[in-house]
């Protein structure tokens, strides 16, 4: 939204834009560094709408804070609104809000006509096995992502975030397609790791070699890239919707 050069510090896993990795950082969502972040001398400071004692901290520090969560996809683009209205670039962050719903909506309207395989979408688990399946439950942005892409969330009539499953769960299930998202950088393990899906071949997605593996930090962190992910999720589930690009 243009306001990258008033931004004096990130939280310890921010990447993105890459100009971050100059700046300090101030700790995360369960560890912020209260003493570093009031050294700086802030005008705001932006925290998730869970970190109470963070919130509390600034209060009686008297520091301004935007406090925002992030439930389910639109509140990605209502974010990136209000935020931009608390720091005076309304027209910016107008604009980005409404380019990345638009490019949501292409998305939606290239996948519509293709089928919508039951999908597992798995975001966790114990390395070389099957064990702590961590997947996306029928809510939060991750879900809504699934669903933008043109896939039915094999898990979609729970109401929870995330979901951990045993292979018992991941057998009655059964997906047609299982999609895991890994965002850890230079993780070279990642694609061999799929070869654990094996140990369950009357799964559908497993039987019909239908199993994926896709990288990246945008699939985690909801913000500005947040259609890119949606639109590498639509292609994994459609790729013939996207053949003519």
């Amino acid at each position: 939204m243009g306001a990258g050069d008033r931004v004096v510090a990130v939280g310890s896993y921010d990447r993105f834009p890459p100009e971050v990795d100059a700046l300090p950082r101030v700790g995360a969502l369960l560890d912020p560094n209260i003493e570093r972040i009031l050294s700086l001398r802030p005008d705001l400071v932006v925290l998730y709408g869970t970190q109470t004692d963070l919130r509390t901290q600034m209060e009686r520090a008297g520091v301004p804070y935007y406090a925002y969560l992030h439930r389910g996809l639109p509140d990605i683009t209502q974010t990136i609104r209000s935020l931009g209205a608390r720091v005076g670039v309304d027209r910016a962050a107008n604009a980005l809000a409404g380019r990345i719903e638009r490019q949501l909506d292409d998305i939606r309207t290239r996948v519509a006509k293709s089928g919508r395989p039951k999908t597992l979408l798995v975001f966790g688990r114990e390395p070389g096995t099957l064990r702590n399946i961590d997947a996306s439950g029928g809510v939060g942005f991750l879900h809504d992502m699934l669903e933008a892409a043109g896939g039915a969330d094999v898990l979609g009539d729970t109401t929870q975030q995330s979901v951990m499953m045993s292979t018992e769960l991941v057998l009655a299930r059964a997906p047609e397609v299982v999609i895991e998202l890994r965002y850890a950088r230079g993780d070279t393990t990642a694609a061999s790791d799929l070869k654990a899906w094996e140990a369950l071949p009357s799964v559908p997605a497993v039987r019909n070699h239908r199993v994926f593996m896709l990288q990246g930090e945008e699939f985690v962190v909801p913000g500005p890239r947040v259609a890119a992910a949606t639109e590498r999720l639509a292609q994994t589930l459609h790729p013939e919707a996207f053949a003519a690009r």
